[in-house]
């Protein structure tokens, strides 16, 4: 398990990029030692702070094994970094990660928080009809981290599981809780270190 690319992009102004018109959700792959910092990566930035700039956010990665069932399906390459995520990941099981499993990618420890949740930046960007359904039908989200110890990593890093919390969920039921499944929102919400969104979004799916 490794890390195979290290993205990072700045934010610019796009009259597709929803209400705020401004995103950073063009990452592109950076050489050389990248530090990580408590609130992301060196050099990158998110524009929509009020959805994305919260500290259980700090880092995204994304699977190149993903990227790889994605291509026959959109009829198309993609590069590493396509989907906005700073750490493009080959031989890691993201989708299987449990929130609140921690990593060792280079000096730094990162843990992970829940799955990427499409929205209509996403699909603008990558210009694909009917985006938002079908990545959450796939199933395939990647994985959101805050960071535990700060440091730096590059590319060509081993990733390192220290911990894999008894109790927990993966990514693929957490992404199933928050889009609707309630039995699975609530096995998340047993588990005590699930982050203070999940509280929220616990609310919505289950008050009916």
């Amino acid at each position: 398990m490794r890390i195979l690319s290290v993205n990072v992009g700045r934010a610019v102004d796009a009259e597709w990029a929803g209400d705020l018109k401004r995103t950073a959700i063009d990452k592109r792959a950076v050489e050389g030692r990248v530090a990580v910092r408590e609130n992301g990566l060196a050099g990158d930035e998110r524009a929509d702070v009020a959805h994305h700039g919260h500290p259980d956010q700090a880092v995204y990665a994304y699977a190149r094994e993903d990227y790889d069932w994605w291509e026959p399906q959109m009829g198309r390459k993609l590069r590493d970094g396509q989907f906005g995520e700073n750490l493009t990941t080959i031989g890691a099981d993201v989708t299987g990660a449990l929130l609140g499993e921690r990593w060792r990618v280079g000096s730094a420890v990162i843990e992970v928080t829940g799955p990427r949740v499409p929205c209509v930046v996403f699909r603008n960007w990558l210009d694909e009809r009917g985006w938002v359904r079908r990545f959450t039908e796939a199933g395939r989200p990647g994985a959101y981290f805050r960071v535990i110890e700060q440091g730096d990593l590059g590319a060509g890093d081993e990733i390192e599981v220290l911990v894999r919390p008894a109790g927990s969920v993966t990514i693929a039921e957490s992404f199933l809780a928050y889009n609707g499944d309630k039995d699975l929102m609530r096995k998340l919400l047993a588990y005590p270190g699930h982050g203070e969104k999940w509280d929220r979004a616990a609310g919505r799916v289950l008050k009916g």
